[in-house]
């Protein structure tokens, strides 16, 4: 199976195409913002690279965060538009899974991504089996969490370092692997997998949104001061 994968949910714009494991074509940048004036040009590219054309797609695998509200909404209306138009599937995939996937550690692994406002988002994983679902989880309980799962873990993305940091004296003997990133070549393992019907390109998000809705309309008076 041929599978292009856009990733712009973290702190970098990647598109890939591979084959049965085989990484044929890679444009990759690390960024945080810019992915919408990126991500087209790079995707032609990986697809020129890898030869074929966009008809010798399969499938389009996306990653649908937790991350940035901004980038998975770059990533996402771009891989189902270029599947609409391709008239070839999109699959949705997790961040912190594909990041779990792109350690070779086994063991314990704890993938997680720095969510600002004191927590992490975070997925537990063991011998590459999820512990449990996602969720956002303030700093000291994300430690809990991963301690009580077991000793030595690796942990994973950019809350790996934040964690360690933090909490010197609990995760002193965890290994940290600090990735901007999920790799390509995890995306494309579980682009591959996925069971379409459980893998739907939508967005996951993990806890409301930071901005807020405005509380009157334009033109409408301020209420009266209490």
């Amino acid at each position: 199976m041929r599978v292009l994968i856009v990733d712009t949910a973290l702190g970098a714009c990647t598109a890939a195409v591979v084959e049965g494991g085989r990484l044929l074509g890679l444009r990759t940048e690390l960024m945080t913002k810019g992915h919408q004036e990126r991500l087209a040009g790079m995707t032609r590219d990986a697809v020129a690279d890898a030869g074929g054309g966009f008809g010798a797609l399969d499938r389009i695998g996306v990653t649908v965060g937790p991350g940035s509200f901004t980038g998975l909404r770059v990533g996402l209306a771009f891989a189902q538009g270029l599947g609409a138009a391709l008239a070839r599937p999109v699959v949705g995939v997790s961040t912190l899974d594909a990041l779990a996937g792109s350690v070779e550690a086994g063991g314990l692994v704890a993938a997680v991504i720095d969510a600002r406002r004191g927590q992490v988002y975070a997925r537990l994983f063991r011998d590459g089996i999820a512990l449990g679902a996602a969720e956002a989880l303030p700093l000291d309980v994300a430690v809990e969490r991963i301690l009580e799962a077991g000793a030595a873990p690796t942990l994973v993305g950019s809350g790996a370092v934040l964690l360690s940091e933090t909490f010197p004296d609990r995760l002193g003997k965890a290994v940290s692997e600090p990735l901007a990133a999920p790799t390509s070549e995890a995306l494309a393992r579980l682009t591959a997998a996925a069971d379409r019907a459980n893998a739907p390109p939508r967005p996951l998000y993990l806890r409301a949104p930071d901005a807020t809705p405005p509380s009157r309309l334009p033109g409408q008076p301020r209420p009266p001061a209490s």
